[in-house]
């Protein structure tokens, strides 16, 4: 195994503090931001915002508004502006587009700030491997946004699964319904439509979901083999409904009435219930101006989210397929889909050999083959001693800002369960699918790692 895939210490020398709160550093304040930034808010015994880097004005005076004890001189329009001063914070939460992760990280390493990454880490695998070359050379506490890993009901079931509940674990079914208005929000007419201008929708959307699958499976079962296929179904010209006739937007076309993707539904509805947050304020500018009625029928008009979903410049898939074979074969199939009814709550199947698991995202049963028992687990989605409930994805997001700071705190990177190695590794996994998915082939993990540069 070579030097950057072996596994650290666990131990963070550089700046660690040993004292509550932690400070933290808020580089860009769109919908992740906030909700990170938001943890703060809820328990300031645990850290505190001290500085934020935001180039729109809204977003930034809207921050400001809640975060009121950050001082003016810690407050930057761009990330490059505070990585020239001296180190202000203990760590720094980056929530920049993904384009910009990589070079982030890298400087702000450089610097021996502690860092929170958001998902995915980087759009290229040479850029995943700059990161944690940096992020280890630096010997600084890191993680990845894989908030999945911190909720409740996924520590829940990694501690059966730990426990050998189910023996040996053969083989899992996991799929994300990413929920139909959902996909057409985010990856139709929104910023993560075309894999030039983002990435593509497996890393955008399921880097995560191909991360908690190597997570189940535990260090000692790494992926070694991968293979996918899926497409871009629907969202096309050629699917267009003939009723739309030549309408490019929702405002305009006969057929919007009734069509299940329409941007006035989806849209307009909310801001008549004076529902101002996601996705209605992304459609906004993502806070460049308030969301309201007239605001946001006028950005149907003229903006991306009131565009046909038919006639829209995306280009990523709305539906794939992964296998995954482990160390020691055990198998996996992950399904991203966009037409579902369910919104993100995934579902999964894991079979093992001596019981099974079937859980939902909330819920977790667990049959005992031995017993023909079965036991129902009901994790909630709050942490214990964290105020301000759990957050989003079923209180991933809030377990994660936990995780993050108590490691930060204590100086111990082991406690966040996943080493910038395990980052790049899942990373490389969901690339490696993409690529099989392309050509057509199987792929080796190991082979793609040397073959794209990303180990020495």
């Amino acid at each position: 195994m070579t030097p950057l895939l072996q596994a650290g210490t666990g131990e963070a020398a550089n700046q660690v503090t040993d004292r509550l709160p932690v400070k933290i550093a808020v580089i860009g304040a769109g919908e992740r931001g906030k909700v990170y930034a938001s943890f703060a808010l809820h328990n300031p015994l645990l850290c505190q915002v001290v500085a934020l880097a935001e180039p729109v004005s809204r977003r930034r005076e809207a921050f400001l508004r809640r975060h009121v004890d950050i001082p003016a001189q810690n407050v930057f329009l761009d990330w490059k502006e505070m990585v020239k001063v001296p180190k202000l914070a203990d760590a720094v939460v980056i929530c920049t587009l993904d384009q910009l992760h990589a070079e982030c990280v890298v400087e702000f390493a450089k610097l021996g700030y502690h860092i929170l990454c958001e998902k995915p880490m980087a759009i290229s695998p040479q850029e995943c491997a700059a990161m944690t070359r940096a992020v280890v050379q630096a010997n600084i506490i890191f993680a990845v946004c894989h908030v999945l890993r911190y909720s409740p009901y996924n520590r829940s079931l990694k501690q059966l699964l730990e426990a050998k509940a189910c023996g040996d674990v053969i083989n899992i079914v996991h799929v994300e319904p990413v929920g139909w208005w959902h996909f057409a929000h985010s990856y139709v007419r929104g910023n993560w439509r075309c894999e030039e201008q983002a990435t593509f929708s497996l890393m955008a959307k399921s880097c995560h979901d191909l991360d908690i699958l190597c997570h189940y499976m535990g260090t000692n079962h790494p992926p070694r083999q991968v293979h996918s296929f899926g497409s871009l179904s629907h969202f096309r010209r050629d699917k267009k409904p003939a009723a739309a006739g030549l309408a490019t937007r929702c405002v305009d076309c006969a057929f919007e009435k009734d069509c299940p993707y329409s941007a006035l539904k989806l849209y307009l509805d909310k801001s008549k219930h004076d529902d101002r947050g996601w996705p209605a304020s992304v459609v906004c500018g993502g806070g460049e101006v308030e969301v309201d009625m007239e605001n946001v029928h006028e950005a149907l008009k003229i903006g991306p989210y009131g565009r046909c979903v038919y006639e829209s410049d995306n280009d990523v898939c709305d539906h794939q397929v992964v296998n995954i074979e482990f160390e020691g074969g055990a198998t996996a199939s992950f399904t991203m889909v966009a037409f579902s009814e369910l919104v993100c709550e995934r579902q999964t199947r894991i079979h093992g050999s001596r019981g099974a698991i079937i859980g939902d995202s909330q819920t977790i049963r667990y049959t005992d083959f031995a017993t023909g028992k079965t036991t129902v687990i009901d994790p909630g989605t709050e942490t214990q001693g964290i105020n301000g409930g759990g957050s989003g994805h079923g209180g991933g997001d809030y377990g994660l800002m936990a995780t993050f700071i108590e490691a930060v705190a204590q100086g111990n990177a082991s406690l966040l369960g996943c080493s910038p190695q395990q980052a790049l590794m899942s990373h490389v996994l969901v690339f490696a699918a993409e690529e099989a998915r392309k050509k057509r082939v199987v792929i080796d993990v190991e082979d793609y790692l040397r073959s794209e540069a990303c180990i020495d």
